[in-house]
Parts: structure tokens; sequence; C-alpha cells
């Protein structure tokens, strides 16, 4: 797991709706081949799509060969309401680019007779179809859930049905009038499996709030308490937080991971190893009697400017192969 810390939520959101850009530009997706994004809802992801619309009406990425899966839907909520995910999706990124419809998937909280696992394999069936989540991007609860993987959800988990916990319900009350009465007790989400099965997991945890659950996710152990925590086992995720965000975890810890952030930039940079090493002059001198005279190293190491000049940097393997990606 990287965690990468910025200033505030909004130079945090602009780190991850660039990188989302680089990530569909590296794999340059066609008909054949879409990239496909997991995508959240809720406060934290509405930056990161203001400023994925920014990119797209400046011409700098086009999501006419993304494919979309969301994360969840509340159960029993029309699609036309103003709180439902789907509204909230289309209202705050979907219209506002070029993605064709039949490439946007979300889950229905009212399917046919009710029928909600059957729902959900489907689900996890159109992802497999197109061959898997290539980035999950994600937010995080003040209690440590990613999706609505509440505390206690199984790490193994599938897309399912999955009741709310009274603090994921007050949280959310916000979006329907601050009625915690209005807010559904049941929702769709994929599971916590569903999400480590992404070949990359990018989460944004911004605020005070989500202090707490960033330091039990990086600095705990693995547990379904909090599940974000699942993610020290994915071989590819990244956790991009604001400073208040950092609140409760260790000084040293915050130190060690800008200090990895510095070394990637570094190995980004002109390779600093020497090309040749230094040369040792081969004319020892030689006394009278036959014997090597006593030398200083200083005559025999050649001590140009441009020796003098170089810096030699070790660049942990893991890391070149993320600057490779």
């Amino acid at each position: 797991m990287r965690l990468v810390i910025r200033a505030d939520p909004e130079a945090a959101s602009c780190y991850v709706a660039d990188y989302i850009v680089d990530r569909i530009h590296a794999f340059a997706p066609s008909v054949d081949r879409p990239f496909v994004l997991g995508l959240p809802t809720g406060s934290s992801p509405l930056m990161i799509y203001k400023f994925l619309i920014t990119a797209y009406n400046q011409g700098r990425v086009s999501f006419r060969h993304v494919v979309t899966f969301n994360m969840d839907e509340y159960v029993g909520l029309p699609r036309d309401h103003p709180a439902s995910y789907h509204s909230f999706m289309f209202a705050n990124f979907f219209q506002h680019i070029d993605i064709p419809a039949e490439n946007v998937h979300l889950l229905d909280g009212n399917p046919k007779d009710c029928d909600y696992a059957a729902e959900c394999r489907n689900y996890e069936a159109a992802i497999h179809s197109v061959g898997g989540i290539e980035l999950f991007l994600g937010g995080v609860g003040s209690d440590g859930h990613i999706a609505f993987n509440e505390p206690g959800s199984s790490l193994a988990s599938r897309t399912r049905i999955k009741s709310l916990a009274p603090e994921t319900r007050r949280a959310n009350a916000r979006f329907f009038d601050n009625d915690i009465t209005a807010v559904p007790r049941m929702a769709l989400t994929v599971g916590v499996a569903t999400v480590l099965d992404a070949r990359e997991v990018v989460i944004i945890a911004t605020g005070a709030n989500k202090a707490m659950a960033i330091q039990q996710a990086v600095e705990g152990g693995v547990s379904h308490m909090c599940t974000l925590s699942s993610l020290q086992m994915h071989a590819c995720s990244l956790v991009v937080v604001d400073e208040e965000a950092t609140a409760e975890c260790k000084v040293k810890t915050v130190q060690y991971f800008r200090g990895v952030e510095e070394t990637q930039r570094q190995a980004t940079e002109q390779p600093t190893t020497p090309t040749e090493l230094p040369r040792l002059h081969t004319d020892i001198a030689v006394a009278d009697d036959g014997e090597l005279t006593p030398d200083r190293m200083s005559s025999r190491i050649d001590f140009s400017p441009k020796m003098l000049g170089v810096r030699s940097a070790t660049i942990p393997f893991a890391l070149m192969q993320q600057n490779q990606m």
C-alpha cells in the first residue's frame, strides 16, 4: 500500500484525477480493449469528477473506450430519485463526458421480482465479461468501510445486499435533507473481494473525520472491522489523503511515506549512477631496494570535476516497476 499526502482536498483530488488520466493514456484503450474503471459516489470523489470533466473539456482525455462499474446503490430507491447513485453519477459525471451509455454499469436497487441475489450475480458476471476492473477508485467511510462493506464484512465478500450501519445512515442523511428516516436501510454493494480483484485500487480520503480510519488501515493489521485495511493485501493499492486525514498517524509513518514519494520522484529523473568507475593508476612507485613505497589513495584515484559530480542512488526494484507502469 502506498500513501500519498497532499496539502488539502483539492490537491489530493487533482492528484487522483491526473493519475487516472495518465493511466487511461498508458493503457491506450480501444473498442475491443476498453479501460475498465470502478467508481464511487458520495462527497469524496466529487472534486475528482470535476477535475476529470475539466480534463475532458480540455481535450486531455476521452472516455469513449472506458467502461465503468459503480460500487453500490440503495435498495428500494427509484433510479430517478435525486439521492440515488444512478442520478448522482449522471448529474456529476457521466452527462458531462463522452462515455457511451452502454458502457455505464450501475447496480439496480429495484430488480425484477426483487431478486437481489440475481442482480448481484449478474453484476459480477458483467465485470468478468469485460476482463475485470483495471482500476477501482473508491472513498472510505469514517469507520474505515469501502463501498458499503461495513465493519464486520467478510474480506472474501462479493457483490450482495447489505444492511447499512446507523453511522453510515447518519453520514448520508445530508443527501436526504438531513432526514435520517429517509435514508434506506439496505444497499447493494460490491464486495471486498470484488474490489481486491481489480488490478489497481486507488482510494481518496480527506478531512479529520477520516483520520482514524486511515490510521487503522495503514498502521494497524488487516481486519474485517476496517475493510480499508484489506488493501494491505493488494499488490497495487494507492491511498491519497490530505494533511488532516493523517492526524492520527505516527510522525514516522508520515515521514516514511513522504520519503518513498521523494525516492520515486528522484527515480524518474536522469539516472545518477556512474557510467564508469574512478580510474586507478597502475604505475606504482618502487624504492631503490625493490620494496613498494607507501602512497596515498588520492594519488591513484581520478578526482576530476566530472567524477566529483557523480552521485549514486539505490532504487528499490518495486518502485522501478511502478515507475514503468
